[in-house]
């Protein structure tokens, strides 16, 4: 499977799961107010972990009768689908709780030294165990390896979140972030791994941009975390090293100053996020 194809799989998938899934996304839990105060479902970026779980099942099914040029699920395949599905599994908690008892990542770290765990604590420590695991792979036993790239995949996750802020907006950052990624890996493993994901999140766009979901942590931190894994494969350990004091910098960023009020204040960046909006989000 090359990539081209991967990413149309990827984008079919979430159309098909999407459509079968309305009347789990209708679920009165799932209900939450959004930016606009109108009633979304939120959590749907688990439609993006379904998928991907459907589209490596029948990868594996049809490897096993010689279909493809893979037989069996490849390193680059199995991170990103272990990625995907904790990330999103976390996220989705912290989703449908419906008491947060702390919030911001300062919020949730006081709460854990007071011996309480949130729903975001719970996603920021098991997120950070979940990223070491992932990075284990290429560490090679290197403690200080596995910490750094364990930080770029947890960075890069709750990154992710923290633009989930407005309709599309985690979406368009994770594909921007994408295209160096694809350029840099073409056709090879790494870049046939991604790309189901990513065409994924194509596929759920419309809705995310219509208002008809919310993308929600589920989403955005499972999106921000494979673009780390995708970081971890693809730079060399220099590379690694500098992704991570720029992820620190915009993570520590957003404790200080709004996102949405700097994008709002550049014309383009502007243009950008608010691009496949519209004034009537059902239309």
């Amino acid at each position: 499977m090359n990539v081209a194809v991967a990413f149309a799989v990827g984008f079919l998938a979430v159309r098909v799961v999407a459509a079968a899934g309305r009347d789990f996304l209708a679920a009165e839990t799932l209900q939450r107010r959004n930016y606009r105060d109108r009633l979304v479902p939120t959590g749907g970026g688990v439609l993006l972990a379904v998928g991907l779980v459907i589209i490596e099942g029948g990868r594996v099914v049809l490897g096993a009768f010689d279909v493809g040029n893979e037989t069996g699920l490849t390193e680059a395949r199995a991170l990103v689908l272990v990625a995907v599905l904790g990330f999103a599994l976390l996220g989705f908690i912290d989703d449908v709780a419906v008491h947060q008892t702390a919030s911001g990542f300062r919020g949730h770290l006081q709460a854990l030294t007071k011996g309480e765990l949130t729903t975001g604590g719970l996603k920021l420590a098991g997120g950070g165990l979940l990223a070491l695991v992932l990075a284990a792979p290429g560490a090679a036993g290197d403690l200080d390896r596995l910490v750094l790239d364990g930080l770029l995949i947890a960075l890069a996750a709750n990154l992710g979140n923290l633009f989930d802020r407005a309709p599309g907006r985690a979406m368009k950052v994770g594909l921007l972030a994408w295209v160096p990624l694809l350029i840099a890996n073409g056709t090879n493993a790494v870049g046939v791994a991604l790309a189901p994901l990513m065409g994924s999140v194509v596929g759920l766009a419309p809705d995310d941009l219509r208002e008809r979901i919310m993308l929600g942590d589920a989403g955005a931190n499972a999106l921000g975390a494979t673009l780390g894994v995708g970081a971890l494969l693809t730079l060399d350990p220099t590379g690694r090293t500098i992704a991570v004091v720029v992820l620190a910098a915009l993570n520590l960023a957003a404790e200080v100053f709004s996102f949405s009020r700097f994008i709002a204040r550049v014309p383009p960046l502007r243009l950008l996020d608010e691009l496949g909006r519209s004034r009537d989000p059902e239309s």
